[in-house]
């Protein structure tokens, strides 16, 4: 079968790229596009949720049906549902609801229809998985690794053009990043109708798993099985639940705190992308291999501890400074935390243990996410406006503890 590389790379490194840019593009903006809406902190951490939620419900069943009917036709309906999540966004924010139907307005229409959208977008957002296939499919096993090199490229360049093209044209108009994302999905169809052959030939396809293999919950249940990793899995849950709960909250607090714009909360979540991208896209190695990755973690958790106690103490006169610090050490930490509590997660388990496990982890991330952002929310409107960053570093102390205590808790065997 014919594979012509760089349209099949092009059109998987774009989809890879819209994966990660219609979710970041939204984290400096949110507060302020809600604010016709519903200014809560709770509404924030739910529809800030809502994409992860949708996305850990739909993956097992996007990659089993690659694997059925092959990857170009699963990319492109999920690349459509983007078009329509992210569309369906944008027209939403740009109706004057209380102009042309205020009863709609008053009965949280608008509201609703924004939720559903990011349901749509979550649920298209499988393309991460499918394009993964697609790289696996064009290059051998000693290239694939180079290959896979692209996914990071992608998510690391997402997390900086998102927030940052979001600060920038939020500055300008609010509702622009919303038709930006969107347009930017549309480029992303066109491309993968038009240029992605199929890679996953006929005599490679196979039948659908029984329904009991596409349920994320059964994907969960296998890591926790698993007793020599459960404490880690624990642990990289408790991770996740605790960044995204306050880096959903950090805008709101900012903009409610210290009247910060959309440019200047852009800027901090793109800083926050730059240096994650250098951490783990140049230093990670050599740091590894002079330090290893236990200590990286727990190094990396005091990073993100350090940071997360920072934000509450800044004020209205040096708030600035302080959050930049703050973000700063909030990058270095997850670019070291998020690898490497992989690594050590991986070193446990043998080879035939590493697809469901690594698998069930990406479910775990994403439910994190969503239990994270949710809460943080409540939290700020029922307990106060910096308890989501006093709970986070708790939660980060606890994440810790875990890590610490299943390395010493090891059979001697193992630690060799």
């Amino acid at each position: 079968m014919q594979r012509p590389r760089i349209p099949t790379l092009l059109s998987a490194f774009l989809t890879l790229l819209n994966d990660r840019l219609s979710e970041s593009i939204f984290l400096p903006l949110l507060p302020f596009l809600l604010e016709d809406f519903s200014s809560n902190g709770s509404t924030v951490g739910l529809l800030s949720g809502t994409y992860a939620l949708s996305q850990f419900a739909v993956a097992p069943l996007i990659g089993a049906l690659s694997d059925r009917f092959g990857r170009k036709p699963v990319i492109s309906l999920c690349v459509f549902g983007s078009v329509i999540g992210m569309g369906l966004f944008a027209t939403t924010l740009t109706v004057p609801w209380q102009q042309v139907w205020p009863e709609a307005a008053a009965a949280g229409l608008p509201l609703a229809m924004l939720f559903m959208a990011r349901i749509i977008d979550g649920a298209s957002g499988g393309t991460a998985a499918t394009a993964t296939a697609v790289l696996a499919d064009i290059t051998t096993p000693e290239n694939r690794a180079k290959a896979f090199g692209l996914i990071g490229v992608a998510f690391g360049l997402g997390f900086v053009l998102g927030p940052g093209l979001g600060g920038v044209l939020g500055d300008v108009n609010r509702i622009l990043p919303a038709w930006a994302a969107t347009a930017f999905a549309v480029a992303n169809l066109i491309v993968v109708l038009g240029l992605l052959p199929e890679t996953h030939p006929i005599t490679a396809r196979k039948q659908l798993p029984r329904r009991r293999e596409l349920n994320p919950v059964t994907l969960l249940a296998r890591v926790f099985a698993k007793p020599e990793v459960r404490r880690l899995s624990i642990a990289f849950f408790g991770f996740f639940m605790a960044f995204n709960g306050f880096t959903t909250v950090l805008v709101l607090y900012l903009r409610n705190s210290f009247n910060w714009t959309e440019g200047m909360a852009g800027a901090a979540f793109a800083l926050v992308g730059v240096i994650a991208m250098v951490v783990q896209g140049g230093l990670i190695g050599p740091l590894v291999q002079r330090f290893g990755e236990l200590r990286l973690t727990l190094v990396g958790l005091g990073l993100l501890t350090s940071g997360c106690l920072l934000v509450p103490l800044a004020t209205p006169t040096n708030s600035i400074p302080v959050v930049y610090t703050a973000v700063s050490l909030l990058a270095l930490g997850t670019g070291l935390v998020t690898p490497c509590l992989r690594a050590l997660v991986s070193r446990r388990l043998g080879s035939d243990g590493q697809g469901s496990a690594l698998g069930g982890l990406q479910g775990l991330q994403s439910l994190g996410t969503f239990l994270g952002a949710s809460a943080a929310g409540f939290s700020y409107d029922r307990i106060g406006v910096t308890s989501p960053f006093w709970f986070g570093s708790m939660m980060l102390v606890g994440v810790a503890l875990l890590v610490g205590g299943s390395i010493r808790n090891r059979p001697q065997a193992n630690q060799a």
